[in-house]
C-alpha cells in the first residue's frame, strides 16, 4: 500500500508540471482562438533567459548571493516574456486578425523556431543550470501509518507546491479583476467584447504576457530539476494530451487533465509495464488523449462546438 501510494503522490505531482504547461494553451487559445505551438519554444526562451540572467547579474552588479541573483533573474526574464508578447502581437497577431485557423497555427510554428533562434543565439546553446534553492535530498513521511514510511521527493512536492500556488493565482486573477473578466469576455466573444469597448490587442498581449509568465515558472522548475537544454522545449508535447484529455477551452480541465496523465503514467509504468514492456511513460499518454477523442472529442471539460447553419 505504501509503494502505491509513493507511485500517486509521484504521479500527481508530475501532473502538475504537466498541468502548468497545458495551462499556458488553454488560456491563449480562449482569450485569441490561437493554438500556440510556440508554448514549448517560450518555455525553452524563458528558462534559457533566466539562467543566463542568474549568472550574468553576480558579474555585472558585483554581489554574491544567488538567492538575489535567482530572484532578480525571474523578474528580468518576466519582462523579457512580456516583450516576447508585445512582439509577437504587434509583428504577427494583429496582421492575421480574421485568418483561417490553420493560418494562426503555421504563423505560432514559425514564432517557434524564431525563439529557438533567438534563444541560441542570445544566450547560448549549453546546458545550463537554475538553482532556486529546492532540496534534493527525499522526504520521509506517515511513519507510523505505514511500516517505513513513504518516501516523496522534496524537489517534486516544492515543484508542485510552486504549481499550484500559479494556478491559484491566475484563477483569482481572472475571476476577482477587471482585467480578468475582459479576458474572459473576448474569450466568450471576440466582436461583443469589442462592441463594449474592451480593445483585443490589449487583451492578446495581456494573455500572450500571462502564457509567457506561466512558460517561465513551467521552464524555471524544469530547469531546476533537470538542466535547461533545448530539449526543455519538448515538455510542450506531453502538455498537448494533457489538453486535448481535459478540453481546450477548460483551464480546470487542464489542471485535472495533467494529474489524471501524471498519475497515470507512473502507475502503468509501475503495474503494467511488466506486462507490456518498458516505456509506457511515454506513449500512455497519447493512448489516453486518442481514447478521449473518439469519445469526447471536446475533451472532458471543453465546450462543445455547436455549428449553427
Amino acid at each position: 500500500m505504501g509503494f502505491f501510494l509513493e507511485t500517486v503522490f509521484g504521479g500527481l505531482m508530475a501532473g502538475m508540471l504537466y498541468a502548468l504547461v497545458a495551462l499556458g494553451f488553454v488560456l491563449i487559445f480562449k482569450a485569441s482562438g490561437v493554438f500556440n505551438f510556440a508554448q514549448g519554444a517560450m518555455v525553452l526562451f524563458a528558462a534559457l533567459a533566466m539562467a543566463r540572467f542568474a549568472e550574468w547579474f553576480p558579474l555585472w552588479f558585483g554581489f554574491e548571493s544567488m538567492v538575489l541573483a535567482a530572484a532578480l533573474a525571474f523578474f528580468a526574464a518576466a519582462l523579457c516574456m512580456v516583450a516576447v508578447a508585445w512582439l509577437i502581437e504587434r509583428l504577427a497577431l494583429r496582421r492575421l486578425v480574421n485568418q483561417e485557423g490553420i493560418t494562426l497555427l503555421m504563423a505560432t510554428l514559425g514564432i517557434s523556431y524564431v525563439l529557438d533562434g533567438a534563444g541560441q543565439l542570445i544566450f547560448g546553446s549549453a546546458t545550463y543550470k537554475i538553482d532556486i534553492g529546492m532540496p534534493k535530498d527525499p522526504l520521509l513521511v506517515l511513519e507510523s501509518v505505514f511500516e517505513g514510511g513513504l518516501l516523496l521527493s522534496k524537489e517534486d512536492l516544492y515543484a508542485a507546491v510552486i504549481a499550484a500556488v500559479l494556478v491559484v493565482v491566475l484563477t483569482l486573477f481572472f475571476q476577482k479583476t477587471g482585467t480578468g473578466r475582459a479576458l474572459r469576455a473576448v474569450a466568450d466573444d471576440h466582436q461583443a467584447a469589442q462592441s463594449i469597448g474592451i480593445p483585443l490587442s490589449r487583451i492578446w498581449v495581456i494573455v500572450w504576457s500571462i502564457g509567457g509568465i506561466v512558460a517561465l515558472v513551467a521552464g524555471m522548475i524544469w530547469g531546476s530539476k533537470l538542466g535547461v537544454q533545448f530539449s526543455i522545449s519538448l515538455v510542450a508535447l506531453k502538455a498537448f494530451p494533457v489538453v486535448i484529455l481535459g478540453g481546450l477551452t477548460s483551464v480546470p480541465g487542464a489542471i485535472i487533465g495533467g494529474l489524471i496523465i501524471g498519475m497515470g503514467e507512473k502507475l502503468s509504468e509501475i503495474y503494467l509495464g511488466p506486462f507490456l514492456g518498458g516505456g509506457i511513460e511515454n506513449w500512455f499518454a497519447y493512448v489516453l488523449a486518442l481514447a478521449v477523442l473518439l469519445i469526447r472529442p471536446q475533451g472532458l471539460f471543453g465546450d462543445k462546438i455547436i455549428d449553427r447553419v
